[in-house]
Order: structure tokens, then sequence, then C-alpha cells
């Protein structure tokens, strides 16, 4: 089966999270007028079962191509928000049941484009085209298991296809 590879959007992806992006917030001149602050990008939610705020650094490196979705997983306890260090494309694979492929969505994320998965949301680990992609992670930390993993049947793959209009082969907005 094929996954079509679409451009991530607020309104495509708000069944599954948020979009944390720049544009379209209110900038709030701070520090003298030598900075600007975008305020209220996402809502972390951590708090469930006496969670707290974990911030962490994340360094991806590329997995072979074809890109093979083999896992998928969510986190129970907690959303979790990946925002890019770097303007460099990246994937975002997003599933309402691992086991129905037919529910499953990709999305081509810019360099300026965040996510925040919903708690319970099944996504792919981290999908990234370029060495050393760094990104900054806002996650829970706290007593429990807040991470499930489900490892798909191997004998029915899932490719994506970037051959949607507005993306090229290398996955990268043309």
């Amino acid at each position: 089966m094929k996954l079509k590879v679409e451009q991530l959007t607020k309104e495509a992806f708000a069944p599954f999270g948020e979009v944390v992006e720049a544009a379209g917030a209110r900038e709030i001149p701070i520090n003298q007028g030598f900075a600007v602050r975008r305020n209220g990008l996402a809502s972390v939610d951590v708090a469930h079962q006496g969670g707290d705020t974990n911030v962490c650094l994340f360094v991806a490196q590329p997995r072979p191509a074809p890109i093979a979705i083999e896992v998928m997983e969510r986190h129970p306890d907690g959303s979790q928000l990946f925002y890019p260090l770097q303007d460099r494309d990246w994937l975002v694979v997003i599933c309402a049941d691992p086991h129905d492929l037919a529910s499953y969505r990709a999305f081509l994320a810019s360099g300026r484009q965040g996510v925040n998965y919903a708690r319970n949301v099944w996504h792919h680990p981290l999908l990234v085209f370029d060495a050393d992609s760094r990104f900054i992670v806002v996650d829970r930390a706290g007593p429990g298991a807040n991470l499930e993993e489900i490892f798909l049947d191997k004998t029915q793959p899932l490719e994506l296809d970037f051959d949607a209009p507005t993306l090229n082969t290398t996955g990268a907005a043309s």
C-alpha cells in the first residue's frame, strides 16, 4: 500500500494534535524592542498521572531509503512536541489504528514547523531527510510507562508516496 505524503497544515493535522509554527502568531515586542515573543504556540499536556515537563534535544539520522514504516508508538500519559532547530524538511506519519493501513496519514513538515502529538495519538518515530537533524522535544517525565509501541506486519509493507503534485521525489517541497 502506498501512503500519500501531503503538506502539513494546521487544519489537516488538527485531529492528531497541533502544528507548532510562528507564522500567524501575534508578535509581542520584548527586551527593550530587541526581541519578539510569540506566545501560545502549543498546549503541552503532561500533568496526567503526576507527570512533569521534560525538555530535551533529539539528534536524528535519516533512515534507509525507501523509508519503511515498521513501528508506531503513542504516549498515553502526555503530549509530545517536536520542533526542528534548522530549516530542513522532515516527515510526520500518524494513524488512528496501527492495524488499519487505511487510517494512516503522512505529512511533509517544513523546518519552520513542529508538531505537538496529542496524548494517545499513534505516530512513527522521528523521520528526517538529513544527518544530524536537531529537534527540541517537550514531553512528559514522571511515573508510569508513557510509551506503547506496535511493530507492523512486514508482509503488508507501507510505502511513502512522494508523487503528490506539490512534492518532489526527495520529499522537499517544489
